[in-house]
């Protein structure tokens, strides 16, 4: 894609294919230019070359995790807005996300609009971030990104996983059948 001065430049850094070149198209159909990267070390490259208005950095990718990523995109450039993005969300992550740059945390799915949203309100009134729709999740959502956390941390092997939960492995993917619990 061509350079265009007059557009705000976003950089969208997940290793799910499918979410990030979604979520470059939603940008380009809202009058930004989006550039895309795997990896956090195309990120870095991508921002050191272009130094992006706003960054959107998966949590967790292979290789360098998006809390690595945010204090060297910092570096880079200071008045970029840093947005992570992920589906395992939690308060922990989130603390540690700030502390380390980020201006802002949204869970997945996050869409277009809601970031956005964010940005415009950061860059208007800085440090007055808006408000989660729920900022409490449910039990079930807790308990479902949990699964999930655990799963990944065992490549997928339901079994392993099943194991390191307390339950038995069928419950397990019983659970997994259904969908994510509304937040």
């Amino acid at each position: 894609m061509p350079q265009s001065e007059d557009l705000p430049l976003a950089l969208v850094v997940d290793d799910d294919e499918v979410f990030r070149n979604r979520l470059c198209r939603a940008l380009t159909q809202r009058n930004w230019e989006a550039e895309a990267a795997h990896d956090g070390e195309e990120a870095l490259k991508l921002a050191r070359d272009r130094s992006p208005d706003l960054v959107l950095v998966d949590l967790r990718m292979p290789g360098k995790s998006g809390l690595e990523v945010v204090p060297e995109l910092r570096a880079i450039d200071s008045s970029m807005t840093i947005i992570v993005l992920t589906g395992y969300g939690s308060i922990p992550t989130t603390i540690s996300a700030m502390k380390k740059g980020a201006d802002h945390y949204l869970s997945k799915p996050a869409d277009a609009d809601q970031i956005l949203a964010v940005y415009e309100t950061l860059r208007s009134a800085p440090g007055d971030v808006p408000d989660a729709p729920e900022t409490v999740p449910t039990l079930a959502r807790v308990e479902w990104e949990h699964m999930q956390r655990v799963i990944a941390d065992c490549d997928g092997n339901i079994s392993q996983a099943a194991r390191l939960l307390g339950i038995h492995r069928r419950s397990l993917q019983r659970k997994l059948v259904k969908f994510p619990p509304p937040r």
